[in-house]
């Protein structure tokens, strides 16, 4: 089974690493950090715009499980960014046969931040036809979904 996180944490290593490792614990797994990859706004059109290459990621995996911190009371930037790119670029059910986890954590939020952000995952994932196999906000959420991998 292949299987892709993708991590929206400017820390590689941080807390959205640490909940990937608990989700993925046991199973191989490539790890793309966006902060690696020039991905511009929506509108923005760069020659050396690699976002092609995360999509080619995500169309190769079958398990994709993406991680964001909590900023400014929903996902970061990075993440976001992608989302907003697949508009017009990836076509709705494209993605379908694959399962999408979400790893989501940020000091002390609110829970409407969290049903936001759990939101925006689902409907991007009902979108583009992926299962919605859940959310993890902690290690024990993450080593509970990673069960059912």
């Amino acid at each position: 089974m292949k299987i892709l996180f993708i991590n929206g944490s400017p820390n590689k290593n941080g807390n959205t690493a640490a909940l990937a490792k608990a989700l993925l614990k046991g199973k191989e797994y490539e790890t793309l950090n966006l902060t690696d990859y020039r991905i511009g706004s929506y509108g923005q059109k760069f020659e050396d715009d690699q976002l092609d290459e995360v999509i080619k990621k995500m169309k190769a995996a079958e398990v994709v499980a993406v991680g964001s911190p909590l900023y400014w009371h929903n996902i970061c930037g990075s993440v976001r960014n992608v989302l907003d790119r697949f508009y017009g670029k990836v076509e709705n059910g494209e993605l379908s046969g694959r399962k999408l986890y979400f790893l989501f954590q940020g000091a002390a939020p609110e829970k409407w931040m969290m049903e936001t952000g759990e939101y925006t995952m689902k409907r991007f994932a009902e979108l583009y036809g992926m299962e919605y196999a859940g959310m993890a906000t902690d290690q024990k959420d993450a080593e509970r979904l990673g069960r059912k991998i």
